[in-house]
């Protein structure tokens, strides 16, 4: 099978890319704006048509998207997230065999849900805040293309390779700072949220069976399971040996309106919700002084995961531990 991988470079991507030449069934061509890539190409910049002319140059049977934008302005989310899509589903249309496409969207598209219940495909997204928006605008665009579609609405991916933007990939470079400097404090945002985290890993093996199966529509990707981001923390920091203080800074208290952020790492609020326990080594957690903890109910996160393992006969293998542990071993070993 000729498969086209758009978005190699990005933290799924990377995942991706090796998952695909794993396997000796698949021809991996990627396109992509860097010199590694097979094909030089700009998804926010490139026509559908000059995208479609390579498309009858490799004539996949199947492109997946991971490329995208989790970070950065308004426009730059729009031009990432949906001009592009909006480029790759008018390029497939217009190639002489069109492929089947596979799209990464986000559990960002959902906006926020009732607590306590996991979120089913079928509930109507209300995205906060531009990268909500514009990934859901691009899910639609690929559900609307006509095409042999599948969107991966994917949860919180944690594991090896997490920017340092993301929550634990910003938490793992506190640890290693600390504990490079002797110091016994590490400064983090409110921890207090539920969010359902799922290994990059388990991830790539979701798209991958997505690509080889007939499944159309959106499915969610996660794990099921619903963690409160501050015993998920502790996770780390045990992986880590430190043993200072992890300091939550409260935010300001947000209106329903302002409560959003990429891919689940923007965590506001003060939640209420029952979690897991997580046995382990704790570090001690305190508030940051001078401002009041956030009143209203921290946004909960937990994918309903029944149609990824129906349709695709998949489910996360990497245990959570496992992988914020592969965080911290990465982190370390960086030069």
């Amino acid at each position: 099978m000729r498969v086209l991988l758009l978005g190699a470079d990005g933290f799924i991507g990377r995942r991706v890319t090796d998952r695909l030449l794993m396997d000796q069934e698949l021809q991996v061509t990627v396109l992509g704006r860097r010199d590694s890539a097979d094909i030089r190409f700009d998804l926010t910049t490139g026509s559908p048509g000059a995208l479609a002319r390579f498309l009858d140059a490799v004539a996949p049977q199947v492109v997946i998207n991971c490329a995208g934008a989790t970070y950065g302005s308004s426009r730059t989310l729009i031009r990432s997230n949906t001009l592009a899509v909006a480029t790759v589903c008018e390029a497939i249309r217009r190639s002489r065999e069109p492929a089947r496409l596979v799209h990464v969207g986000s559990a960002a598209e959902y906006g926020p849900v009732p607590g306590g219940v996991p979120v089913s495909e079928q509930a109507e997204p209300r995205p906060v805040g531009p990268y909500g928006v514009s990934k859901l605008a691009g899910t639609e665009l690929v559900l609307a293309s006509g095409l042999d579609a599948a969107v991966l609405r994917v949860f919180d991916v944690v594991g090896p390779g997490a920017p340092t933007a993301s929550l634990f990939g910003r938490l793992a470079e506190g640890l290693r700072r600390a504990l490079e400097r002797d110091e016994n404090q590490v400064r983090m945002p409110d921890l207090s949220g539920y969010r359902d985290f799922v290994d990059v890993r388990d991830v790539a093996r979701a798209i991958q069976a997505a690509a080889v199966s007939a499944a159309t529509g959106v499915i969610n990707v996660g794990s099921g399971h619903a963690v409160r981001a501050r015993d998920a923390a502790q996770l780390l920091v045990r992986a880590s040996g430190f043993e200072g203080a992890i300091v939550e800074e409260n935010r300001p208290v947000l209106l329903p309106a302002q409560v959003g952020g990429p891919g689940g790492d923007h965590l506001p609020g003060h939640g209420h919700q029952p979690g897991p326990y997580l046995p382990g080594h704790r570090a001690e957690v305190h508030r940051a002084e001078g401002r009041p903890a956030p009143g209203e109910p921290v946004p909960w996160r937990q994918a309903d995961v029944r149609t990824a393992r129906e349709r695709l006969g998949w489910r996360t293998q990497v245990p959570l531990e496992e992988s914020l542990g592969d965080v911290w071993l990465e982190t370390a070993c960086r030069v």
